[in-house]
């Protein structure tokens, strides 16, 4: 079973450092068409997307292979956006979310906002909100991804698959609430249905990876008027959803990922991962993805100086940046690994990629060619690693 391969690779008994991302890669030019014509509610032929997102799945997984990615998935081929898919899978949600994307950052700086604001990807992106009770409305969709990644990688053979949904706080945080009578009865509700996606991924064999950049990003969007003891309160009740959604999926097939925002904006607004760690290992997954590469938490390596990481949890810190073309030289990869591994263990850090490189279907920024180079400069980079740190 490839859940038993990646349970090993979880305790690092590979005698190295490996290495895996953290969602959305670069697709391709038709299927980006596609996607977008589906958004803007064109008539398609179902059948012949459904063929391009199988290629598509096919040809990015070789790529991870051959990139000499460890843990790789599906690119996140099939959806339009890592957390606004759920309005397809989804009953509950209708029209357009009232809920503003507001970044603090951006209000200081204007023009980074139109900047922002005019990638084509992003432009594209349609959040509705809830109006009524939640369910799932098509389970078909979550079975479907898992079994274009099981059978694009039973050829490749990685040493391990993961798979990405968008967790409750996420999914509160973009689309508005216009139904449930507080907070905590409209996350968990997103959690129940939920449920049913994690536990689909989890059943084929992969681990789920929980997206969640309400916990960090929320602090500078929608959780920006809060204080701190209210912010802190609202994220953990975003843990003890993912908690409740995840409940019956053992913590070593679990990892969560931590986000501040995966867009080019000044980010002086970011809150510190300080702030967060507390609450973020009270949630069941036992790997932690974390930012480590952008220049606003590049320093934060320093924390875990003094911050214990809790027993049996992993720690995978992200040694590539996907919002610049530039492609980080593995002898950089090797040392940033290097610092979190004589901190905590080789055998507690895997290497991966602060965010995803394409979050919103056609997101432009990023040479997609480039995103492939960054990934072998990450695998070249942990071989470096690897070679001082088990020699």
């Amino acid at each position: 079973m490839l859940a038993a391969r990646y349970g090993s690779a979880m305790t690092l008994d590979h005698g190295r450092i490996l290495t895996t991302h953290t969602g959305s890669l670069p697709r391709p030019d038709d299927l980006i068409a596609s996607m977008w014509a589906k958004e803007d509610g064109v008539p398609l032929d179902e059948e012949a997307l459904a063929e391009q997102v199988r290629d598509a799945v096919g040809r990015c997984v070789k790529q991870q292979v051959d990139a000499g990615i460890d843990v790789i998935n599906d690119g996140e081929m099939s959806k339009p956006s890592y957390a606004t898919y759920v309005k397809d899978r989804l009953a509950g949600f209708e029209g357009e979310s009232v809920q503003d994307y507001f970044f603090e950052d951006l209000v200081d700086f204007p023009r980074s906002a139109e900047m922002v604001s005019a990638n084509p990807g992003r432009r594209k992106r349609s959040a509705p909100a809830c109006t009524g009770p939640i369910s799932v409305s098509d389970p078909g969709p979550a079975v479907l991804d898992m079994e274009n990644l099981v059978r694009a990688s039973s050829v490749a053979d990685p040493v391990g698959l993961f798979s990405s949904a968008a967790s409750p706080g996420v999914v509160s945080l973009f689309f508005a609430n216009q139904h449930y009578s507080d907070d905590e009865s409209y996350v968990m509700a997103i959690a129940e249905s939920m449920r049913h996606e994690y536990e689909a991924i989890a059943a084929a064999g992969a681990f789920v990876q929980v997206d969640c950049p309400d916990l960090a990003m929320g602090r500078h969007t929608a959780y920006a008027g809060l204080d701190r003891r209210a912010f802190r309160d609202r994220i953990a009740l975003n843990v003890a959803a993912i908690n409740h959604a995840v409940r019956n999926i053992p913590a070593e097939q679990l990892r969560m990922h931590l986000c501040w925002g995966n867009y080019p904006g000044p980010h002086h607004h970011d809150v510190s991962i300080t702030d967060l760690l507390d609450v973020v290992w009270e949630a069941k997954p036992q790997t932690v993805l974390i930012e480590a590469a952008n220049p606003r938490h590049a320093h934060e390596w320093t924390v875990f100086e003094t911050m214990t990481v809790p027993d049996g949890k992993i720690l995978c810190p992200g040694m590539i940046e996907p919002q610049s073309n530039y492609i980080e030289h593995p002898e950089v990869v090797a040392q940033r690994i290097e610092r979190y591994a004589h901190l905590l263990g080789a055998e507690r850090v895997m290497a991966g990629v602060d965010c995803g490189f394409s979050v919103h279907v056609g997101m432009q920024g990023i040479d997609p060619d480039v995103a492939w180079a960054k990934l072998r400069s990450l695998a070249e980079g942990a071989a470096i690693a690897s070679a001082r740190l088990f020699d």
